[in-house]
């Protein structure tokens, strides 16, 4: 495979059968120069086309609705009423332990995304943070 800018789905998928196939190149061998630069080109391509969700808890929630086209009571199993649902999307609301485990167990969201402190509408002038405690082992 000659290098090249990754700029269609079938030179990502090449790329990545490449890059599968050198994964285990000893360092400072062609094969392991070639990896640095096809990872590097594949990672510009996922950052164009595939980006990153984000990582704010809420938004990483409302993502996952729109990626699985969840409705807000499809939340309610792991929220709790229509209400609570309601404010935790609308950030008047913060999560608590039980509702972040739940989301992480039932819709796979990553708890260190889930436990991240966040600014909620309903604070003073100065938008307090959510903080939670620790996550016991």
């Amino acid at each position: 495979m000659e290098i090249r800018p990754i700029r269609t789905e079938e030179d990502y998928q090449t790329a990545m059968e490449e890059i599968g196939r050198l994964l285990d190149a000893p360092d400072g061998t062609p094969e392991a120069d070639r990896l640095d630069v096809l990872s590097t080109l594949v990672e510009r391509y996922e950052a164009i086309h595939d980006p990153m969700p984000p990582s704010d808890p809420i938004s990483m929630v409302e993502f996952v609705m729109d990626q699985r086209r969840l409705t807000r009571r499809d939340l309610e199993p792991y929220l709790g009423s229509r209400g609570h649902v309601s404010d935790i999307l609308n950030r008047r609301r913060p999560l608590s332990l039980k509702q972040i485990r739940a989301l992480h167990q039932g819709l796979g969201i990553p708890l260190d995304i889930l436990a991240q402190p966040y600014a909620l509408t309903g604070d003073a002038s100065d938008a307090h943070e959510h903080h939670l405690s620790p996550v016991p082992a």
